[in-house]
């Protein structure tokens, strides 16, 4: 017998064998996989032909997936038989078929995973995905669901319906009576013991919309009498196969909690009792969504201004009551029942006025809406089910509750809204109300007996106002207008007005009057004579009167100037300084028609161009106006006789600041005053330039002439000062690696266990710092000096510098790690020099050597901002830190050393030089404040930190919040009582309230801050009565009466950012034109918490007002550097775009704070923590942790508790990555045993995805038929999963909804905090980096820079909600700074103020 030999082949022919083998099994699998599916075709059509049963199609559809397997298992043992030697030894080289797919058998499946992108090959059980699941044709649940559950069967003694009816037990009919068609009501009976089924004998809900679309479903039972009310089955006639349904309704809550729902067959009602033991899940789902809507209807009918979080807090501390058969209401029960809820909504809304402001367009509504899924206006069939609303809440016919207001504030909202009102009804009634056309609303008939309905002309009426059926209003449309009108962006507003000044916008046109001097010239200068007088016409105007100027364009009205000097050179001319109309600032049409307001700019005219004379008055204060608050006088100032006009302020457009006129100092004459503005301006741009002082000769060079000063921008700066740069003005030595922007998406995921990861197409992650801009640099100014000209002479026009580098830890190889552990004002010196520009310079700070301060580190640090020391110098060579060189210390301070090592703090601008001559800061008298919308205290306890204000007086209604206020300043009167009823009092002459506290009296209160709620502002997109109802009675009304009544010096209005956005900013300019009625300077601006010191983005609208005499402050700069993304701090108004006077931008002068430094050093809790005071366990780790803990020992840590999520969503946050950018995209989809022992389900993909296309491996990607461009199917939902059903569900609308289930960053940012943080809610990303819980109490403190000590009042929920209403302290600390500062200042100038020339 011949020796067996293997065959030995070359490598390329090897290589396409096997590849002939592998494409051939590849063509057998494709053959199976198509035969599989042609077979599965045939079972479900005998399935629906009801030829095959329910339970022998799954049997015979799992046998079918087995023999697939094992002939593709077998297939691979007989064609494995090929041998093939090279390299002088045997390989196998065969494949086998193991778990579905193809691989050698010395690897295993998961060894060949590979990526989407590089070819995954699909397995035999994912090309079955491409189908979807088996459904039941009828009830549309699936057939291979552990739950889907089979009517058990009838008992033998059960009746037909017909038989039943005329059993004597129910003694409605005889026997002998011949039908039930005669009567005109159908007979009612009660049912218990009942279980509901399709045809096929499936237990399926009734609510589904399965009656609605014609399915037959039916029921078997003990039907009882109507009168008797024991649900047991004593006494009861056993029914089967009752129906079919034709329809289901809920008539009320029968006086308890439950609510009474029925059935309707062709012969009789039931009233529905106890289910059967096997229905009684599915029937416990119908009322928990009936108990739910109940909940929800109630809740928003007395809180419209609330927010989704809001409306869960209500939800899971709400005791479901005895008798319904489940324990505790979640999120997830929430977001099971959205539609049905939304439908109750719906109905509640049609039942309401016109002009009531519809419940289903408030915020939390929206929310809920968008993350459900929810279908609005949805278009049932004709046989619907009559749902009666269950609830039986009247509506509320007492409207907005009345705001106490002052006559001048009162004046304006009534002469505004009249005015556009009136403007409207001569418009027709404005805007046409357009419908969507799809919603049942929308398709339903005009009722023909509404007010909208009689104006149209089909019914008789004019047709001007446009207005869309009653009956008929879109859900569709209103929620749209209200998302679209609170989410209007300055930065989608487009095309932009240019801001010009307003001389340049000024095209005027020449007129032919005549014109001739009056009198002999004054001055002569060259070619120029100079004139007092002037004829124009019959007129003679002279020097210092105000004149018109006539447009290019006869629509618009006429400029205003005073003259400041009329010359001839060849033509008359004059020189025209302007005025502007209200109606050309932010005010708009708010203003008043005959107020005008200076501008900064002027203008050289023919006298050509000159239209008439006119009468323009000043408006000076009053010498009693602080005490002239809420008087009953007209608000008119002049007659409107079309030449008078006043004015009272100065306006700078560009700011939108009403500001005093500067006060004259020597000169006696009004229009030596208008010419003072001129020489104002030509001064400030000269400031703009470097400019060099005095000399040193005896450093002069060849080519430099040195200098001992430097001016920029009304600065000074010498040798031996310290100066802020941009960070791109110079590098170090040392380059430390900065973090690398890498993706956090990873390629090789398993599509299969993470579905929804796919979503994750984009890099950037909220709540990231990598984009943050760095902070200035900080150098010591060496040398000043200019380069010579070749003629010799510096050229002062190219400034230079010549600096020491500061580091800071940061920029140390320490990197990161450095500056966390290090103060935040604290720098290492360096040898390294750099020249700059000196145009480059930003401003000024004081650096110090600690060791030679005369007081401590924190001391020194404490006195303001801009102040930073250093200890030890940095030799970026060696990498080492080192003792300063002698050169490095201030001549000045030279061994004064008291500072003695390390301290924390912040810096205050100061010259080095002169340290020891800088005065004493000045004692300011503490402003007496009256705080309004108090919360627990956010905004005093800042402007208490900045030592500007004493909160004498604070108003909360919320009890908890104003328990928490009083907890932190017991000395300060706190009123419990609606703001309205209290001001009523004051006004009405009342010295104190119903519980005997003294209530604050005209001149008392010198400061006056609050943030008034916007409730009800959402949808409002007409002018009409519910608006002006609205908005004259909104709590922004009552807190500005507030104002107009105590006159106090300074004023702050604190809102959300869309505050100045709110109608088309309607309601900013009506604050802003009530307080320039008043005689207030005022402004307005939005800032970045972020920037002032918290690992937090918050923007919020800031007004600001100084009473008369008083200097109006000034926005703070900002301090820490910060995401740009969130800066974007512009306002647009009316299509122009306004600044605050900030000048650094995104720029800061420290870092910025991260989650790490906000929260690293509290103790792990768990899931549900609730003990109150906790020890630290550790000591402070970062600069804002030192300063957070405060200065005295506290070994307690209070209010480290967090939420007790429900096991559900236990189980989710468990399953969240601890990588940065982790969210709800990571969960797997697998099942999970949850703690309370039940077991979650996967995610079932039953749809084709039309965005998205499939996985993959080719497996589906939609959770609902509205993924294919269809209806939303009721059936399709799917609960208790690991990845719920919602977000994918609505994910392509939505952004993904990308944070959802987020992790904080440890080296990011915290969202918005917000006042009950869920994961599923508008600020998702709220869960801790590293453990598996939300965030607790503790930490959104921190997160807002609340001190630890600081304490908070009520239940988790409470405190949550104190944390998330109130304004971070340390905003408002940097705001009392600004005030503070214009107090000090306005203390120290000379009393002068020598009174303006008035005209009678």
């Amino acid at each position: 017998m011949p020796t067996r030999t293997s065959l030995s082949l070359p490598e390329d022919v090897k290589e396409r064998y096997g590849e002939c083998v592998k494409e051939k099994l590849r063509l057998l699998q494709e053959f199976l996989l198509a035969d599989t599916q042609d077979q599965l075709k045939i079972l479900e059509d005998k399935l629906k032909s009801s030829e095959l049963s329910t339970v022998s199609y799954a049997a015979l559809s799992v046998l079918l997936y087995r023999t697939v397997e094992n002939l593709c298992s077998n297939l691979s043992s007989c064609l494995g038989g090929l041998h093939v030697r090279g390299e002088g030894r045997a390989e196998e080289k065969y494949l086998v078929f193991k778990n579905g797919t193809f691989c050698s058998p010395t690897e295993s499946p998961a060894s060949t995973r590979v990526t989407r992108n590089s070819g995954k090959q699909p397995t035999i059980l994912s090309m079955f995905s491409r189908t979807p699941p088996p459904k039941c044709p009828d009830c549309r649940q699936y057939l291979d669901d552990s739950d889907l559950k089979f009517f058990q069967g009838d008992p033998d003694d059960a009746l037909d319906e017909p038989e039943m009816l005329t059993d004597e037990r129910l003694s409605i009919f005889d026997a002998n009576e011949d039908g039930f068609e005669s009567y005109e009501d159908l007979p009612q009976h009660k049912i218990t013991n009942f279980s509901v089924y399709d045809k096929r004998g499936h237990l399926c809900p009734f609510d589904s919309g399965l009656i609605e679309k014609n399915v037959e479903l039916y029921f078997s039972c003990a039907v009882k009498p109507i009168y008797d009310d024991n649900p047991c089955m004593d006494g009861g006639v056993p029914a089967k196969k009752l129906g079919p349904i034709n329809a289901w309704w809920i008539t009320g809550f029968d006086g308890g909690e439950k609510a009474l729902i029925g059935f309707t067959t062709a012969f009789a009602d039931y009233i529905l009792m106890d289910p059967s033991e096997e229905y009684s899940p599915i029937f416990a789902l119908m009322q928990e969504k009936i108990y739910m809507s109940k909940i929800v209807v109630e809740f928003l009918q007395k809180n419209q201004d609330a927010t989704y979080e809001d409306l869960l807090n209500k939800i899971e501390t709400t005791v479901p009551p005895a008798g319904l058969n489940f324990n505790r209401f979640t999120e997830d029960t929430l977001l099971r029942h959205a539609q049905f809820v939304v439908e109750q909504m719906e109905s509640y809304d049609e039942a309401g006025d016109s002009d009531e402001q519809p419940i289903i367009i408030t915020p939390c509504m929206r929310d809920l809406i968008k993350l459900a899924g929810v279908t609005l206006g949805k278009r049932r069939a004709a046989r619907r089910q009559a749902i009666r609303h269950p609830t039986k809440i009247e509506k509320d016919s007492k409207g907005p509750t009345k705001a106490t207001t002052t006559k001048l504030v009162y004046q304006i909202f009534d002469t505004f809204f009249s005015d556009q009102i009136d403007q409207n009804n001569k418009n027709g009634g404005g805007v046409k109300r357009h419908r969507c056309g799809v919603c049942e609303v929308c398709q339903a008939p005009d009722c023909g007996k509404c007010s909208a309905c009689k104006d149209m002309i089909k019914f008789g009426g004019s047709g001007r106002s446009k207005q869309a059926c009653q009956k008929r209003r879109c859900p569709n449309l209103a929620v749209k207008e209200a998302e679209d009108d609170e989410n209007m962006d300055e930065e989608e507003v487009l095309p932009l007005k240019e801001t010009k000044k307003m001389s340049q916008a000024k095209k005027k046109k020449q007129t032919k009057n005549k014109i001739s001097w009056v009198g002999e010239p004054i001055k002569t200068d060259g070619r120029k004579e100079y004139y007092m007088k002037v004829r124009v016409e019959n007129e003679v105007v002279e020097v210092g009167d105000c004149v018109s100027v006539s447009p290019a364009d006869p629509s618009h009205p006429l400029y205003l100037a005073r003259i400041t000097a009329l010359w001839e050179d060849g033509e008359k001319m004059f020189h025209a300084h302007w005025f502007c109309r209200g109606t050309d600032t932010v005010l708009g049409e708010s203003s008043d028609p005959l107020e005008l307001f200076l501008v900064d700019e002027c203008e050289d005219m023919q006298l050509s161009f000159v239209h008439g004379k006119v009468n323009i008055l000043y408006k000076a204060p009053t010498e009693n106006w602080f005490m002239e608050g809420g008087m009953e006088d007209d608000i008119k100032v002049i007659e409107d006789d079309g030449e008078s006009f006043f004015y009272q302020l100065l306006y700078d457009g560009e700011c939108a600041r009403f500001e005093s006129p500067p006060k004259t100092l020597s000169f006696l004459q009004v229009f030596f005053f208008f010419f003072f503005f001129c020489v104002r301006n030509r001064e400030r741009e000269a400031q703009e330039l470097p400019n060099v002082y005095e000399p040193l000769e005896d450093e002069e060079s060849d080519s430099k002439v040195f200098y001992g000063l430097a001016t920029l921008k009304g600065e000074q700066h010498r040798v031996g000062d310290s100066v802020y740069l941009p960070p791109e003005a110079f590098n170090f030595a040392l380059k430390v690696a900065s973090p690398v922007k890498r993706s956090h998406r990873k390629d090789d995921v398993d599509e299969d266990l993470y579905p929804e990861y796919y979503r994750k197409s984009s890099d950037y992650i909220k709540g990231s710092n990598l984009d943050a801009p760095k902070p200035f640099r900080i150098g010591r100014i060496k040398e000043i000096f200019c380069n010579k000209r070749s003629d010799g002479k510096p050229d002062r026009m190219d400034t230079k510098l010549r600096l020491y580098k500061f580091y800071r830890p940061e920029n140390t190889h320490k990197g990161p790690k450095g500056a966390y552990h290090s103060d935040i004002n604290q720098l290492y010196w360096s040898d390294e020099e750099v020249t700059v520009n000196m145009a480059e310079v930003l401003g000024r700070c004081q650096v110090e050597y600690a060791e030679d301060l005369v007081e401590s580190v924190q001391d020194y640090s404490s006195r303001g901002p801009d102040r930073f020391y250093f200890l030890e110098a940095y030799n970026a060579r060696t990498k080492s830190f080192e003792d300063p060189p002698n050169h490095a210390r201030s001549a000045v301070h030279k061994g004064k050393g008291k500072g003695k090592g390390k301290g924390k703090g912040k810096g205050k601008a100061a010259s080095q030089e002169s340290q020891d001559q800088e005065p004493q800061e000045q004692t300011v008298p503490k402003l007496r404040t009256l705080d309004v919308f108090s919360g627990c205290g956010g905004l005093s306890e800042g402007f208490h930190q900045a030592g500007v204000s004493e909160t004498h007086w604070a108003i909360e209604m919320w009890d908890p919040a104003a328990q928490a206020f009083r907890l932190n300043n017991p000395g300060t009167t706190v009123f419990t009582e609606d703001c309205n009823v209290l001001l009523k009092l004051v006004m009405s002459g009342e010295k104190t309230n119903s519980l005997g506290q003294k209530l604050p009296q005209k001149g008392d209160v010198e400061m006056l801050c609050g943030g008034p709620p916007c409730q009800g502002f959402s949808g409002m997109n007409r002018f009409n009565s519910r608006t002006y109802s609205t908005f004259k009675n909104s709590l922004v009304v009552s807190y500005l009466s507030y104002c107009d009544y105590y006159r106090p010096k300074f004023f702050l209005l604190e809102n959300v950012r869309n505050f100045v956005s709110f109608k088309r900013s309607m309601v900013l300019k009506l604050t802003l034109r009530c307080l320039v009625c008043m005689g207030y300077q005022c402004t307005f601006g939005v800032l970045q918490a972020g920037q002032y010191g918290v690992a937090q983005t918050r923007r919020r609208a800031i007004i600001l007002a100084a009473a008369p005499g008083e200097k109006l402050p000034r926005f703070p700069e900002p301090l820490h550097v910060f995401a740009p993304r969130a800066c974007s701090l512009s306002v647009v108004v009316d299509e122009k775009r306004y600044v605050s006077n900030v000048t650094r931008g995104n720029g800061g002068i420290y870092r910025t704070i991260t989650v790490r430094d906000t929260m690293s050093d509290l103790p792990e809790i768990r899931n549900g923590a609730a003990y109150l005071e906790i020890s630290y366990n550790g000591e402070p780790q970062s600069w804002f942790q030192r300063h957070i803990r405060g200065s005295q020992y506290q070994p307690i840590l209070r209010d480290h508790i967090c939420k007790d999520m429900s096991a559900l969503v236990a189980a989710r946050m468990r399953h969240i990555p601890l990588a940065p950018g982790s969210d709800w995209r990571d969960l797997p989809n697998i099942e999970v045993r949850l703690r309370d022992g039940t077991t979650t389900k996967k995610l079932r993909y039953t749809h084709s995805d039309k965005k998205n296309g499939r996985s993959g491996t080719g497996a589906l990607r939609g959770v609902c038929s509205c993924a294919e461009g269809k209806p939303c199917d009721p059936a399709d939902r799917q609960f208790n999963t690991l990845i719920p059903w919602c977000l994918p569900h609505t994910g392509n609308r939505h952004n993904h909804w990308a944070g959802l289930y987020g992790r904080l960053e440890w080296d990011g940012f915290f969202s918005t905090t917000v006042t009950n943080p869920e994961p599923m809610g508008k600020q998702g990303r709220v869960l801790h980096p590293e453990q598996h819980r939300v965030v607790s109490v503790r930490e959104c403190a921190r997160s807002q820079g609340f001190p630890d000590t600081y304490r908070f009042f009520g239940n988790i929920l409470d405190k949550h909600r104190q944390v998330g209403n109130a304004v971070p302290p340390p905003l408002s600390k940097a705001i009392g700074l600004e005030v503070k500062k214009c107090v000090r200042e306005n203390a120290t100038e000379p009393v002068k103020q020598e009174k303006m020339d008035v005209c009678n």
